[in-house]
């Protein structure tokens, strides 16, 4: 049995933790490692990552599953009960399958969920970032700008800028994108502050490196952990903010199969054909649902002192 030593290790997030290290030279788990060993033993991540799975893969292979054109009505089969003869969740009412709608739904849902999300990560990071590492009078013009959208609530905000442009679905993913940046921003730029004043940072400072190698090494990848747990979050939102845009008209337009949209042209037969109507709305609940979940996973399996 080889002998074992305690050493300190900086991990992301600039905790210290004592790691044991074999003296005879094995390598041992990297930080992303642990968190990804953390991640598959959590049951319900996992559940969480394999019901996303299914619905993004089932709708990225929508035109190959063979099912029934989305868009096709048929005004002999309108309101179809589930589990009907060629229709296994029934049809809306316009008679159009509801399984290839759904499926062919989460194509623009999921894309209106990811998008805006990616582009505020881009932007607002970029913000968050600079006005945490340079400080001064950049960090008060940087985040005094922000709190200007803070002044007024996201979802208002977004119908505002969407109905100010126009429907559509580039608008929507606009004005949605315009709604997470401020968030972003603020969260990228208080944990860049925390990381810029630790003390692994100042030694590579007083080492000669400069400040594009600092961030680059040193900041990026402390930063990382808490602003991808924010960004699972903000999909589950985004998701709920285009499709209620899309419900108001603001959003994805007539015949395309959105689950907003769907929600808004079911509703008036949500008497006649209940299951039908509500179909939509349970997508949109267990997809950001999950996404809630996934973020707790992921939130938990990089907290070291856990």
């Amino acid at each position: 049995m080889s002998e074992k030593i305690t050493l300190p290790l900086t991990i992301p997030g600039g905790q210290p933790a004592a790691a044991e290290v074999p003296v005879g030279g094995i390598a041992q788990r990297t930080y992303w490692q642990n968190v990804w060993r953390r991640i598959v033993r959590d049951p319900y991540t996992m559940a969480c990552a394999f019901v996303l799975l299914l619905i993004t893969g089932a709708a990225l292979f929508a035109p190959w599953l063979g099912l029934p054109d989305p868009t096709q009505s048929n005004s002999g089969q309108r309101l179809l009960p589930l589990v009907s003869p060629g229709h296994l969740l029934g049809t809306d009412e316009l008679g159009r399958d509801m399984l290839s709608r759904l499926i062919h739904g989460g194509r623009l849902s999921l894309m209106m969920g990811v998008t805006p999300v990616l582009a505020a990560l881009l932007i607002g990071g970029a913000l968050g970032l600079s006005a945490g590492f340079l400080g001064g009078r950049t960090n008060m013009l940087i985040m005094r700008l922000t709190d200007v959208f803070y002044a007024f609530p996201s979802i208002l905000l977004a119908v505002a800028i969407a109905g100010s442009l126009g429907a559509g679905t580039s608008n929507a993913l606009l004005a949605i994108t315009v709604v997470f940046i401020p968030p972003v921003t603020r969260v990228m730029e208080s944990v860049t502050t925390q990381v810029r004043t630790m003390d692994f940072v100042e030694a590579a400072r007083a080492s000669g490196a400069g400040s594009f190698t600092i961030i680059r090494i040193h900041i990026l990848g402390n930063v990382l952990g808490p602003v991808l747990v924010y960004a699972t979050v903000l999909v589950s939102v985004s998701i709920v903010i285009s499709a209620g845009l899309s419900f108001i008209g603001l959003g994805a337009s007539p015949p395309a199969a959105e689950w907003g949209l769907m929600l808004n042209t079911l509703r008036e037969s949500i008497f006649l054909a209940p299951l039908n109507a509500v179909l939509p709305g349970f997508m949109i609940f267990i997809t950001s649902m999950c996404f809630n979940l996934i973020s707790d996973g992921l939130r938990s399996a990089m907290d070291v002192r856990l």
